[in-house]
């Protein structure tokens, strides 16, 4: 991991604006980003505790994505983030001071549909040592211009050319601009890229979305898309027994 300000760990902005985020991509010659939020700086290291990192592998290439420990067996993630080589979940990715466990992932994911970019994946062995994160109060929706958070393992600033930089773990304040069950985001300012796709959107120390995919090489040229937990909490309870 790089440092943010001579600082590791998560971290968070305040945005303005009718806002979710902006979307790219990064790949270098050893590993391509699933998608990494830009802008931001470190927050607590109590925070975020069940953020995951999903790494695949074949050869020397590796492909990341972010998720998130919904239950002590399960991962809430993207759909798009299973691939076919070897598929581990990294625990305790933050903070940096506690020994990481990665575990490989042998079940086949749970998803949706193929039309539906959410998944769940399930650990061999319970994780007792990691708090889960809290699945969202449907009674209360998103509305425009609520504050969420997103978390996810990504880039803080842009080069010249506004291709993705260096990685970190981060959380940033953004404001919704309008909602569906695939919700599309923009804002000038703050960018999700490779490495943040299947990373919670958190509303009230809830997850209420999942960040989704969009393909691009450069910052803040396209917008991307976050699935609404909500619209899957029915499927995800029954899949795995939460309560």
């Amino acid at each position: 991991m790089f440092l943010v300000e001579g600082v590791r760990g998560l971290n968070h902005e305040s945005v303005s604006g009718p806002i979710l985020v902006w979307a790219g991509a990064s790949v270098n010659s050893d590993v391509s980003l699933q998608k990494r939020i830009i802008g931001g700086q470190n927050c607590h290291d109590t925070e975020r505790l069940y953020h995951v990192r999903l790494e695949s592998s074949k050869g020397n290439k590796v492909d990341r994505c972010g998720g998130s420990l919904i239950h002590p067996q399960w991962i809430l993630t993207a759909a798009h983030c299973w691939k076919s080589e070897t598929n581990r979940a990294v625990l305790k990715v933050h903070p940096r001071t506690v020994i990481q466990y990665n575990p490989v992932i042998r079940q086949a994911p749970v998803i949706y549909d193929p039309g539906h970019d959410i998944m769940l994946l399930k650990l061999e062995t319970p994780v007792t040592d990691v708090p889960v994160a809290r699945l969202p109060d449907c009674i209360y929706r998103l509305k425009k211009d609520d504050v969420v958070q997103l978390a996810g393992e990504g880039a803080t600033t842009t080069n010249y050319r506004r291709e993705r930089c260096e990685r970190n773990i981060e959380v940033i304040r953004i404001k919704c601009s309008f909602l569906s069950p695939q919700r599309r985001s923009s804002e000038e300012h703050v960018n999700d890229s490779h490495g943040d796709s299947g990373g919670a959107v958190v509303y009230n120390d809830m997850i209420y979305g999942v960040i989704s995919f969009v393909t691009n090489n450069y910052a803040f040229l396209k917008p991307s898309y976050l699935i609404d937990v909500c619209a899957y909490l029915g499927w995800i309870k029954q899949k795995t027994g939460i309560q």
